[in-house]
């Protein structure tokens, strides 16, 4: 790739191109960073620098870069079925074989996958879901959902609002009715001096106190950032 063809995607980049996260003034002062290519757990620049990917493109790229069985599957499957929707009664082969495995490596009980694109799309649905639930149980008082502060579960109004960050929330009107959140079990930034077993139990006692606070009839759930699970 050349340094030409490198300058010319960031002046576009900066023109165009919206990025989360994102200082607009601090990141068009200095020019994005253009990724080009990339092969195992490495990224390439526009200058070809070579760049360890501990990141793993957004904690999603976990085999690496050009595995060669995804490219097989996905390449096999662009040119059998790209896509259909789930919608009207219908499925196809690649969402049932693949919600069939999920269910068997799944913890016991677990026997049901619904698909989304994204993070953000799952856990938006997971609040419809887990609300309907309860409705559909007789118990539609059970709307209330707990989080962490400082967790991350999405940049969707859902997602930001079910995550703890004050910022996201800062940037319009968040959080949503009905999500609230207790202190994060971060020992090392926030509980120095304390056991860590104990500073553990105390941030675990604050779901306990909340959901009394709250009213046990009137919790749907508690999501952690961990394992990205809703526990009703």
């Amino acid at each position: 790739m050349s340094v030409q063809n490198g300058s010319k995607w960031i002046e576009q980049d900066s023109a165009h191109c919206l990025h989360p996260f994102t200082n607009f003034k601090a990141l068009n002062d200095k020019g994005s960073r253009v990724i080009t290519r990339a092969e195992g757990i490495y990224i390439y620049d526009e200058h070809d620098n070579k760049i360890l990917d501990g990141m793993a493109g957004l904690w999603c790229v976990n085999m690496g870069y050009n595995c060669e069985p995804l490219i097989e599957a996905a390449t096999n499957q662009l040119k059998e079925l790209p896509y259909y929707n789930l919608f009207f009664q219908t499925t196809h082969p690649p969402a049932v074989e693949l919600s069939t495995l999920l269910a068997e490596v799944a913890p016991e009980g677990m026997n049901h996958v619904f698909f989304t694109g994204s993070g953000s799309e799952c856990n938006d649905t997971v609040v419809r879901m887990v609300r309907h639930y309860w409705t559909s149980l007789g118990k539609p008082n059970k709307q209330t959902i707990i989080s962490r502060k400082n967790a991350y579960h999405g940049s969707t109004m859902a997602g930001a609002s079910l995550g703890g960050m004050a910022f996201m929330h800062a940037q319009g009107g968040l959080p949503l009715p009905n999500i609230t959140h207790i202190d994060q079990p971060y020992h090392f930034g926030e509980g120095q001096g304390i056991d860590a077993n104990e500073f553990g139990l105390e941030r675990a006692r604050q779901l306990e106190a909340k959901i009394l606070e709250l009213g046990e009839e009137n919790v749907a759930a508690f999501i952690a950032e961990l394992s990205k699970a809703l526990v009703a």
